[in-house]
C-alpha cells in the first residue's frame, strides 16, 4: 500500500481516504469552525440504513436542517424523500419527482419572483441530480469514516478560506472557475451541482439555508468530490510553504507593499 498525501493507494489501484488525516489538514491550513462532511447517494434503502450508527429522522425536516446536523453536531444522518418536509429539497438531489409542476415554479411566483415565467425559468436553471436513480440519501463527518466513497465532501467557511482553498485547487493544472447563484434554492449550486457534475461547486448560501440550516451570515459552501478535496489540500501545503497561508494577514492600506512585493515579483515591482 503506497500513500500519498491523505489518501492510500492498495496493490489493486484502488483509492483509500485517510479521512483523519485529510480533516487534520484541511483544520491545520484553513482554521474551519465547522465539521468537514461526506455526501453519498443510494440507490436502496436499506443500502443507507446500512451505515454504521446511521440516525433516522424522527420528523420531516428539510435537506438544509440535516447538513447543518452532521456540519454543526456530527451527526450520521440517513434520508429518504418520506422524510423531507419539502418537495423542492427532494428533488433537487433527485429523491422526488423532477415533474413539470415541479419545473413549473407555482409556489414561488409572487415569493421569490414576480411572474409565474421568471419563476419557471429559475426552476430550469437548477444544477440537479436525475430523478429515478436513488432511494435515499446519507450524510456524515468524513473524521468518522462511515459512509464508505462518499460521492462529494461539504465544508463551510469565510471568503478568504475559500479563496485560500480556490487557490489550492489552481496550483497545479490550473482552470477558471466559473459558479452559479441561482438566489433561493442555492442549495443547488453546491451539492446539486457538485452531485450532478462532479465539478467543484462554491455557493453562497440561501435565505433558506441560513434560516432552517444555521448557516452562519459570512459563510459560503464548497462542494466537491473527495479526489478534488485532497488536491486543493496539497495546493494549500505547497501555497504555505511559499507563505501564502490562512489567515491572511493585512498589510496596511496606505504602506509602500513593495518590500513584501519584490520577493515575489522581482520583475513586476515598480523600482524608485
Amino acid at each position: 500500500m503506497r500513500k500519498e498525501g491523505g489518501l492510500y493507494m492498495t496493490a489493486e489501484s484502488k483509492v483509500e481516504y485517510n479521512w483523519p488525516e485529510i480533516v487534520a489538514d484541511l483544520n491545520s491550513l484553513l482554521k474551519v469552525r465547522s465539521i468537514p462532511i461526506g455526501m453519498k447517494m443510494y440507490a436502496k434503502k436499506e443500502e443507507m440504513e446500512a451505515v454504521p450508527r446511521i440516525r433516522r429522522p424522527k420528523k420531516r425536516h428539510l435537506l438544509d436542517q440535516l447538513v447543518a446536523q452532521s456540519v454543526r453536531l456530527g451527526f450520521t444522518i440517513g434520508v429518504t424523500a418520506n422524510d423531507l418536509a419539502m418537495k423542492q429539497c427532494g428533488a433537487i438531489v433527485g429523491l422526488m419527482e423532477q415533474d413539470e409542476e415541479w419545473f413549473s415554479g407555482d409556489p414561488m411566483a409572487g415569493v421569490w419572483f414576480e411572474s409565474q415565467e421568471d419563476a419557471a425559468l429559475h426552476q430550469r436553471s437548477l444544477d440537479i441530480v436525475p430523478d429515478g436513480q436513488y432511494e435515499a440519501l446519507a450524510v456524515s463527518p468524513l473524521e468518522a469514516n462511515r459512509i464508505e466513497n462518499p460521492d462529494i465532501c461539504l465544508f463551510y467557511g469565510t471568503p478568504g478560506q475559500m479563496m485560500i482553498f480556490i487557490n489550492g485547487l489552481q496550483w497545479e493544472g490550473f482552470k477558471k472557475f466559473e459558479w452559479s447563484v441561482v438566489g433561493e434554492s442555492s442549495c443547488a449550486d453546491s451539492w446539486g451541482r457538485a452531485l450532478s457534475t462532479k465539478e467543484p461547486s462554491l455557493s453562497i448560501p440561501c435565505y433558506a439555508e441560513r434560516r432552517y440550516g444555521g448557516v452562519l451570515d459570512e459563510e459560503m459552501l464548497m462542494a466537491l468530490t473527495p479526489a478534488d478535496l485532497v488536491k486543493g489540500i496539497e495546493g494549500m501545503k505547497k501555497l504555505s510553504g511559499n507563505g501564502l497561508r490562512y489567515p491572511i494577514p493585512a498589510y496596511g492600506i496606505q504602506a509602500d507593499p513593495r518590500e513584501t512585493l519584490e520577493p515575489i515579483y522581482p520583475e513586476w515591482v515598480q523600482k524608485d
